[in-house]
């Protein structure tokens, strides 16, 4: 099994909820078929996306920002 130090993952963001929540919408795009960003030995998906996003192959932004800006752009 892979060790990924959680100071590297935490690199882009200072909050463990939105770590979980990249590396679980990341796990769900390659459970779907989408190719992984590193080369890895792992076949686990979640191990996976979190190398993804310790590598800084994968960025993930606040959704709620996300939202505030659609909501900008309409009016």
């Amino acid at each position: 099994m892979a060790y990924i130090p959680l100071e590297k993952l935490l690199r882009s963001s200072s909050s463990l909820y939105k770590l979980v929540m990249a590396a679980s919408k990341r796990a769900t795009e390659l459970s779907q078929g989408a190719e992984p960003l590193v080369q890895t030995s792992s076949k686990k998906i979640s191990t996976i996306a979190l190398e993804e996003i310790a590598e800084g192959k994968v960025q993930f932004e606040d959704e709620r920002e996300i939202v505030k800006e659609k909501e900008a752009e309409k009016g």
